[in-house]
């Protein structure tokens, strides 16, 4: 058995911890892993790669320490279905697994309290999977009006039963009556062959089936023309060859705060803080810093305030699904903070925002040991650069500045210049960035390592 972990995903009902460009699973929402990292621990032991989009292949990397090939980058955002689909055929091609070998695919940004359990309800669905597309379902622990259900039909062994009918988010009459019936959490975690998962594609889904070339390079060339479509609509739905194992676990998609409050461990007040927090006379809440910036509250109960270092969201307990329609007001009204954080990744490091304001912008840049920035140039901004841990090696119009701790340099506007960090140590620098025009994209790059240019 291998793993494949989607974690190419933009979820937004957590924002503003989860945004566009840093979403969820790269996030210690619950305890002190990332999601993603928290998928990988618990299946220990299962070799295991990640697909993903461009935008977040150096987050995957970084995070997980892992090479390049076991990394496969989609084209573009289509979602689940041909995300696998592509994928697959990457693994195949690469001889990284065969077609008759089963392979669990896994969400990135689920919680799943215990892991020893889940591994081996996985290894019990191997020999199912080499027949059917095996699906898992959870045993509810409430009326949940957010997750998809799964009715199941006839026992076909010990443990699994073949699926009657998915019901997507049903009303909360509905989801009380699918639970007094027996019915499960769709939990979005499948295992499968290659060889069964094409042969169901090509069923259920001809539109993406027919975009596969015989060669993945092929596929890569066609991959704009598939439909974006989860393979919850695109196969599992419409396949007649699909089983359920249920999985009597502590599960959630945390896709809400108030799944995120339902799984942490509260206090005695049935508080979850995480961060620097101060409560008095506060009952019943999630309190959540995540730039460890002090919070108080005093005499309140049943309220969420999460804050993120630039936005503060607050609402009532029970608002948690509530969040994604805020969040597409917001796009409609082109607010930044939608889609940007105040953390950008790169492949030599990454920076945080920590101040802006009319015609400057502070922040701290952090340069891996051996890594450098592209050679570039800013039409509209200077830099001042203040270093405050390692030594850096600079280069502007030609020149090399070696610069200690304590001490900085100046890049006027429209200088050729670069960052490198020469030593053994990550170092870290202030930027001070003046002038009319501070995005991220008014960059010119003359030379870069990691093929930008």
């Amino acid at each position: 058995m291998k793993a494949l972990i989607l974690a190419g995903g933009k979820g937004t009902r957590l924002w503003p911890i989860s945004r566009d460009k840093f979403p969820k699973q790269f996030h210690k929402v619950v305890g002190d892993k990332t999601l993603l990292e928290a998928t990988v621990e618990r299946i220990a032991g299962i070799e295991f790669f990640v697909s993903t989009n461009v935008e977040f292949k150096l987050l995957v990397r970084d995070i997980l320490k892992i090479d390049d090939e076991r990394i496969i980058v989609e084209p573009a955002c289509k979602n689940t279905a041909p995300a696998i689909a592509y994928a697959l055929q990457y693994l195949l091609e690469k001889e990284f697994i065969n077609e008759e070998e089963p392979i669990a695919v896994l969400p990135s940004d689920h919680y799943i309290e215990e892991k020893d359990k889940f591994r081996e309800y996985l290894k019990k669905a191997e020999d199912l999977a080499k027949k059917h597309v095996v699906t898992f379902g959870i045993k509810p622990k409430r009326i949940e009006t957010g997750y998809g259900y799964i009715k199941l039909g006839e026992r076909i062994n010990g443990f699994a039963y073949k699926v009657d009918r998915f019901i997507e988010k049903p009303s909360y009459e509905k989801a009380k009556t699918l639970i007094e019936n027996g019915a499960l959490w769709n939990s979005g975690i499948f295992m499968f062959t290659p060889k069964i998962f094409f042969n169901e594609l090509r069923k259920c889904s001809p539109e993406i089936y027919n975009c596969l070339g015989e060669y993945f390079e092929d596929t890569c060339k066609k991959f704009d023309e598939m439909p974006e479509i989860s393979i919850d609509y695109a196969l599992a739905e419409r396949s007649r060859n699909i089983v359920c194992v249920p999985m009597d676990i502590s599960w959630s998609d945390l896709g809400s705060w108030d799944a995120v409050y339902e799984i942490a461990e509260k206090d005695s007040n049935g508080n979850y803080t995480k961060g620097n927090i101060y409560q008095v006379d506060t009952k019943n809440s999630l309190i959540y810093s995540e730039d460890n910036k002090l919070i108080c509250t005093l005499g309140v109960k049943d309220i969420f305030v999460v804050d993120s270092g630039d936005v503060i969201l607050i609402l009532k307990r029970g608002y948690g699904q509530k969040v994604k329609d805020l969040v597409e007001n917001l796009k409609t009204l082109k607010v930044k903070e939608v889609y940007e954080h105040i953390i950008g990744y790169r492949p030599w490091g990454y920076y945080k925002v920590l101040l802006e304001g009319n015609r400057y912008k502070i922040k701290k840049i952090v340069v891996y040991p051996g890594a450098k920035l592209s050679y570039q140039m800013h039409y509209h901004r200077s830099e001042h650069w203040v270093v405050v841990k390692g030594t850096a090696r600079v280069i502007i119009d030609g020149k090399e500045y070696i610069v200690r701790e304590g001490e900085s340099v100046f890049v006027p506007k429209a200088s050729k210049h670069r960052l490198e960090n020469p030593g053994k140590v990550t170092l870290e620098i202030i930027e001070i960035q003046q002038g009319e025009y501070l995005e991220e994209d008014d960059i010119v790059r003359f030379e870069d390592e990691y093929g930008r240019v």
